[in-house]
């Protein structure tokens, strides 16, 4: 009678271990309350096979933002950062230096603070403000369409980032900067939301440069 008692025991034991076990599995996957664990500013578009044309044509609305003054000011073919929506050369002539964050006393974060100075024209802020380093330009200036998907799908040309990174990356801070500028300035032709559906599904169909 005994070891009957004692293996109904151990079989419920068994029996809370693993409903125990069964809860945490599923509390990995959702949240509390059942609702599944999800940050949209992280997600990305489920793979898709590889689909030349559709890529092309993800790729022609990444470079109509990539080539706006709100990306290609940061990205210039010079060592100097442009400024304004009309591209000129940035009026206080800042360098680039080593890291992309200025030489000497002209840093780039002694006018451009962690947010947006209030105002029109006011210079704008993030705290990362920042060019690309000098051995790792990333030039959009001047770039067709062609140049600038193979650059972006070129690590030694690219910041070194992999396909996740990349997919990553239409989430920056500095990237999405773009979006809120600050007064008086001209927004990318795509909501953040769009250019990055776009970003997405070129890389996800294949990443292919058009033909210029």
């Amino acid at each position: 009678m005994q070891e009957k008692i004692k293996e109904k025991h151990n079989g419920l034991r068994t029996l809370v271990v693993i409903s125990t076990l069964s809860v945490l599995v599923i509390s990995m996957a959702f949240g509390i309350g059942g609702n599944k664990i999800s940050n949209p500013e992280t997600q990305v578009i489920p793979i898709v096979k590889k689909d030349s044309i559709a890529s092309v044509k993800a790729f022609r609305q990444v470079y109509r933002v990539l080539m706006s003054p709100r990306c290609m000011n940061c990205h210039p073919s010079g060592d100097i950062p442009l400024q304004g929506d009309d591209s000129h050369i940035h009026e206080m002539f800042p360098k680039r230096g080593h890291e992309g964050k200025g030489i000497l006393s002209m840093k780039c974060t002694n006018c451009h603070q962690p947010e947006n100075t209030k105002g029109l024209h006011a210079p704008p802020g993030n705290a990362n403000w920042h060019l690309p380093p000098a051995d790792m330009k990333m030039v959009f200036e001047g770039k067709t369409a062609s140049q600038l998907a193979k650059q972006l799908m070129d690590p030694k040309q690219n910041g070194n980032k992999n396909m996740k990174q990349l997919l990553e990356h239409a989430d920056d801070g500095l990237v999405k900067w773009g979006w809120e500028p600050g007064e008086g300035r001209t927004l990318p032709p795509l909501t953040h939301s769009e250019f990055k559906k776009q970003w997405q599904l070129w890389l996800n169909t294949g990443a292919y440069a058009p033909k210029d």
